[in-house]
């Protein structure tokens, strides 16, 4: 994968950020170094499957620091690996989680696992949940992935989310959906290779097979 416009860069910028933010003593700042490559390698598998043209170059996975999208991904992948590898090291963890949510307007905790792939787009005002993601999990701006009662929906694999799209409570949902944008399901579940619109209990789902 390259790194654009250097790894370094990358290390000093993230640094600064939290440090300018929330400050940053020694000891995290040697934590980053330590979870810095693991995260990086699952930033690679993570681009490797994007289908935007803007992930890859002459046949290349990039990662550009000043792309906000990818920025936004590796933000969330450090702050996971950060805390994955030692616990203890919760207060770093929620200091990049801040940051990722002050930068990009995202909701998106470090405790909740989000599939080897996923993307997302002008990710602006969305709040992703303690859901089950299945592979290749797209959103949006204003997506909202919660719960209801305390139970979170079960996601399968290619489900893509639309503009202010919402995904509530006890539901499962196929693969190959496609929320439409300003849908709002609840309580219900979608069969997979559906395209959904409207509001539960009365959505309108529509087969997508050829």
């Amino acid at each position: 994968m390259i790194i654009a416009p250097s790894i370094e860069t990358l290390n000093n910028l993230i640094r600064h950020q939290i440090h300018n933010l929330f400050l940053l003593n020694e000891v995290e700042s040697e934590a980053i170094s330590l979870s810095l490559g693991e995260a990086l390698k699952k930033t690679e598998k993570c681009f490797g499957q994007s289908t935007n043209k803007y992930y890859k170059r002459n046949g290349n996975i990039i990662f550009s620091i000043y792309h906000s999208g990818q920025y936004c991904i590796f933000l969330y992948l450090i702050s996971r690996q950060v805390f994955l590898d030692n616990p203890s090291n919760r207060e770093l963890a929620d200091k990049i989680y801040f940051l990722n949510k002050t930068l990009n307007g995202l909701d998106l905790y470090y405790e909740i696992e989000m599939p080897e792939s996923f993307h997302l787009d002008h990710p602006v005002g969305s709040v992703m949940g303690r859901a089950r993601y299945g592979n290749n999990f797209t959103f949006s701006q204003q997506c909202t992935v919660g719960n209801n009662k305390g139970i979170f929906p079960e996601i399968g694999n290619n489900v893509q989310m639309l503009s202010g799209s919402k995904i509530l409570g006890r539901c499962t949902i196929g693969d190959n959906v496609v929320v439409a944008a300003n849908s709002y399901i609840k309580d219900t579940d979608i069969p997979a290779d559906s395209l959904v619109f409207g509001t539960s209990p009365n959505l309108i789902i529509k087969s997508r097979k050829k």
